[in-house]
């Protein structure tokens, strides 16, 4: 079998044109999914992806948002964060069902069904957001390489762009290489803040009373715009596109039964994966109330100033150590995905294909432009006031990617028996609009000041 051409679709009757190209087509349909066996054996070969999207959902703009809300309001953004989880959680499921039915990822569904202009500010605002992350990607690094080493920030701004070659260097030792290194640093990151709650001794009954909500979330503007950058900087929008893409990369018979067991080990992968980024997000906010805020330190936003607090506060200097090395490998990890988002969107939106070191290059670029000037002219407090916008970009631009994933995977036409049946429409598009509204309240805060 040739598995580099496109697999024949039972549903092509919704689209306006049979799929004539694979997404990510060097690694299309290569990883093989045993055909005998355990449960268990399959859940294995499925398991990897979930992880790679996982990844966005825990880089360096999260940290900025989930210190702020933690030294600023305590525990009371622990909802923002759980509800995120959730929402990413059946978001993401609906990704991979879209990509795994259709053969098509979420851009090349958004190129057939709409219109050219539209097609194209699609692909702009997701462009845009996949800006807005690589900016958050750089400063992280930036800041992580600063605290560890002692390298200054604009140098370490620009030692960024080297690790287009790290990137080069894994995609040729093939995907499977790719999964177990962001795995590996991702436990990394959780082992790192497992220890550090363990030092900071949070309230169990505060915590568990900061995941039921209060209104102040609502009507508080300044916990509100906290509350929509946690929320932008935990549904990814461009990790839709990514998820959509990379389940392709298992060797599933196509097939109603094959692809429904494709579709069930695919949404158990990225659930469990997501609720390692849960912990590790509500991790970041919990030490920063229990360490910070709990001791009157309610202005800490900024990742440098909890660096160093850590260790005087906690009794140990191992404490901004951990810090440094967790912040180091999430800015790291991010740098893989978002490379590989990258090179879906432009494919599948734009039909062209530019070598992965090239568009990440560009990627790169126009990330580090803004944050050396940033950084040049503000200093530290400006790379932390960019990465909370960057966030909040990314959850503007969140519903141009959450309603067209909806709509597809609602369209009987388009998905056939697997479109969602009626009590996930109703919930998926509840979060649709609730995303939309909270992004148009934060709109209008913004410009009535």
């Amino acid at each position: 079998m040739n598995t580099n051409q496109p697999a024949p679709m039972a549903q092509e009757s919704g689209w306006r044109q049979k799929r004539n190209s694979n997404t990510l087509p060097e690694v299309y349909r290569s990883m093989k999914i045993p055909k005998h066996g355990s449960w268990f054996r399959k859940f294995l070969a499925f398991a990897g992806p979930g992880y790679l999207v996982a990844v966005g959902y825990m880089d360096p703009g999260n940290w900025a948002t989930d210190l702020a809300g933690g030294s600023k309001f305590g525990y009371s953004l622990l909802f923002v964060i759980l509800l995120s989880n959730l929402m990413a959680i059946l978001l993401q499921a609906l990704a991979g069902k879209l990509g795994i039915v259709t053969g098509r990822d979420l851009a090349q569904a958004c190129r057939d069904h709409y219109s050219k202009p539209v097609s194209m500010a699609l692909w702009v605002l997701c462009e845009l957001a996949i800006a807005a992350c690589d900016l958050a990607e750089v400063i992280g690094s930036a800041i992580a390489l600063n605290l560890l080493f002692g390298i200054p920030l604009i140098a370490g701004v620009i030692l960024t762009v080297l690790d287009v070659l790290l990137v080069l260097l894994l995609q040729n030792k093939g995907f499977r290489f790719i999964e177990s290194l962001v795995i590996v640093l991702i436990v990394t990151i959780g082992g790192c803040f497992l220890i550090e709650m363990f030092w900071s001794q949070p309230e169990v009954g505060a915590v568990m009373q900061g995941f039921i909500p209060t209104g102040g979330i609502v009507s508080d503007p300044t916990m509100l715009y906290i509350a929509i950058g946690i929320l932008g900087a935990t549904v990814m929008p461009h990790n839709l596109y990514l998820h959509s893409s990379i389940v392709q990369t298992r060797q599933f018979e196509q097939t109603e039964l094959g692809k429904r067991q494709a579709i069930k080990y695919a949404t158990w992968d990225s659930s469990i994966a997501l609720f390692f980024a849960l912990f590790i997000n509500a991790a970041i906010l919990i030490i920063a109330a229990s360490t910070f805020h709990t001791t009157g330190h309610t202005d800490v936003a900024e990742i440098q100033d909890a660096y160093h607090l850590l260790s005087p506060m906690l009794g140990t200097a191992a404490a901004s150590v951990l810090f440094g090395v967790a912040l180091l490998a999430s800015g790291q990890n991010s740098t893989l995905t978002g490379t590989l988002a990258g090179q879906i969107v432009m494919e599948g939106f734009l039909n062209i294909r530019l070598k992965p070191w090239i568009r990440r290059l560009i990627t790169r670029m126009i990330a580090v432009v803004p944050a050396v000037i940033v950084t040049w002219l503000y200093g530290a407090k400006g790379t932390t006031d960019l990465l909370i916008l960057s966030q909040v970009i990314l959850s503007l631009q969140l519903s141009f990617a959450v309603i067209p994933l909806v709509k597809f995977t609602s369209d009987k036409k388009k998905m056939g028996n697997f479109a969602n049946p009626l009590w996930m429409k109703v919930l998926a598009w509840t979060v649709a609009i609730v995303i939309a509204v909270l992004n148009l309240y934060l709109l209008y805060q913004t410009f009535t000041g």
